[in-house]
């Protein structure tokens, strides 16, 4: 039952945002009791916590499916942003611009997550693309991880809308694919643009 809960409440928070979501929309939506929720998370906040939590684990298997396919690094991120897109579509508001806003402390906890996470998949990706001769061999790999997931999360926290930060993340993939790329990597990242934009 937890768990069914906690996934319940994952959906709601995404589509309609942490803030808007009580406890008895939850109860509501699932036919049970309040205090059946309260058995299990004493307040809305522990609730939050654990779907985040949730949610970021789903994020990162969905994020491994795609790199275990063996696309190539350009590719690779495409897909990553065409599964996030899918994933937040539902959603109006940013889903870490309400964490930020309303629940900072969560908010703290789930970037110091994702921190580590991010930076590992930015570099293995960054480290394919050399291999493939797809990204220039002089990068600092390091500067570029930083650049990225800097750009990447200013965008996600600082932009309301959902449907605005998907818009943006495109153009800061292209921005940071072309900074590193080869001939051969800029003549792939048109390829994924124009299929993006079919």
């Amino acid at each position: 039952m937890k768990d069914k809960i906690i996934s319940k409440a994952s959906d709601l928070f995404l589509k309609l945002g942490f803030k808007s979501v009580t406890m008895d929309d939850i109860a509501g939506e699932m036919c049970i009791s309040k205090k059946t929720i309260y058995k299990y998370f004493c307040n809305k906040e522990i609730l939050i916590e654990e779907s985040t939590e949730m949610v970021h684990k789903t994020v990162h298997e969905v994020i491994n499916t795609i790199v275990a396919k063996d696309h190539n690094a350009i590719e690779e991120n495409f897909e990553i942003r065409k599964m996030f897109k899918e994933m937040f579509k539902v959603a109006d508001t940013s889903p870490l611009y309400q964490l930020k806003k309303h629940y900072p402390e969560i908010y703290q906890k789930v970037m110091s997550r994702e921190l580590d996470q991010c930076n590992m998949c930015f570099t293995q990706n960054i480290q394919k693309g050399i291999q493939q001769d797809l990204y220039r061999k002089d990068l600092n790999v390091e500067t570029y991880v930083k650049f990225y997931y800097s750009l990447i999360f200013s965008i996600k926290e600082n932009t309301i809308s959902e449907r605005d930060a998907t818009k943006l993340e495109l153009q800061a993939l292209e921005y940071h694919t072309r900074a590193m790329a080869t001939l051969k990597g800029i003549a792939e990242l048109e390829k994924q643009l124009l299929k993006t934009n079919t």
